[in-house]
């Protein structure tokens, strides 16, 4: 991504109209039919995001979030009226663009503001207050966004949790299993909007649906090996523990062979899918090459002919957005829970 020309005229516009975080708001409006949270004493509110703590006075107002799974933890609380815009490469929403999604609601009521990468640019020109997005979901060093670059800016950040680096070897991703990511982002950016009871709400109908899924997961017998395959032709990018998949997997009932390693999203040795021998792939479906060509892909490529997945024809697409941190996992487990039954009733 090239790099940002960023004029000073609109340095000083989004100075102007920085985050909340450290700024005061004695206005006393009204937002949503209530108090605001100054008045109503819900704020200073401090937070801690990926081992950061945060101060927030007001709740931000410009938020630009970037990715579909990102910009559905807003929807789901209700935020629409805190964006600016969102950023998605269209090929990752999948059933969006046919409006088929569960928030298409907000879809519609929120801007698209780039189907392309986010960048400093676009934050600038959107006058966002607050950037939600996270590592290799948006934010990088390579490409100069980060957090620390748009404070400079004035523009503050909340960082996906699914993403905070673990100070593990590299750049390597997550601090906790995946769901607990979910519920403590939800949680936590209630406090920052003062949505509360609304997080606290979605949680707990969160928790049920995958508990109502595990309910009807076999207490006896051995759970069915399963591998995620992303894509990847020469090595495969697959799921580690604190990725999405590793909870949508193991909640559903199965075992999921990657589960040793500490990390989100990662590349592996196709010998290790073969040593490992899954029962069922899980594609995750997005990018230039449809589900239905990495299944024929996997299907025909000769050193997994023996794995069994393959012989037996156990594979289960799931969307991109099912699969990253989002309100989509819930829902993602349960139809998994179901595909596995079936795996185990063959």
């Amino acid at each position: 991504m090239r790099t940002a020309r960023i004029s000073l005229a609109l340095l000083a516009a989004v100075t102007l109209t920085s985050c909340g975080a450290k700024v005061s708001d004695a206005s006393g409006d009204k937002q949503d039919g209530k108090q605001s949270g100054a008045a109503s004493g819900h704020y200073p509110v401090t937070i801690e995001n990926c081992g950061v703590k945060t101060t927030y006075d007001k709740a931000p107002r410009r938020v630009v979030t970037n990715d579909v799974g990102i910009t559905e933890i807003m929807f789901a609380l209700g935020l629409e009226d805190h964006m600016a815009g969102y950023v998605a490469p269209r090929y990752k929403t999948g059933r969006d663009d046919k409006g088929e999604a569960p928030w298409k609601t907000g879809y519609d009521k929120v801007k698209r503001l780039s189907d392309k990468e986010i960048n400093k640019e676009l934050v600038l020109d959107a006058k966002a207050d607050l950037v939600f997005a996270g590592w290799n979901y948006g934010f990088g060093e390579g490409n100069a966004f980060t957090p620390e670059a748009l404070k400079k800016l004035g523009v503050g950040s909340y960082v996906l949790t699914e993403s905070c680096h673990n100070g593990g070897s590299g750049k390597s991703r997550g601090v906790m299993p995946p769901l607990e990511a979910l519920y403590t982002d939800l949680e936590t950016l209630g406090k920052i909007f003062d949505v509360e009871d609304r997080a606290s709400a979605l949680v707990e109908r969160f928790k049920k649906r995958v508990a109502d899924a595990q309910a009807g997961v076999p207490k006896d017998g051995r759970a069915p090996r399963v591998f995620l395959y992303d894509d990847g032709r020469d090595k495969p990018l697959t799921a580690g523990a604190f990725a999405g998949p590793h909870d949508i997997i193991t909640k559903a009932g199965g075992d999921h062979v990657m589960k040793d390693l500490k990390d989100s999203w990662v590349t592996v040795g196709w010998e290790t899918v073969v040593e490992r021998d899954p029962e069922v792939i899980v594609i995750n479906n997005y990018g230039d090459v449809s589900a239905e060509e990495k299944k024929k892909f996997l299907m025909s490529y000769p050193p997994l002919a023996g794995v069994s997945a393959i012989k037996n024809d156990r594979v289960f697409v799931l969307d991109y957005v099912d699969l990253v941190e989002s309100p989509r996992n819930p829902a993602a487990v349960a139809a998994l829970a179901d595909y596995l039954k079936g795996v185990r009733n063959r």
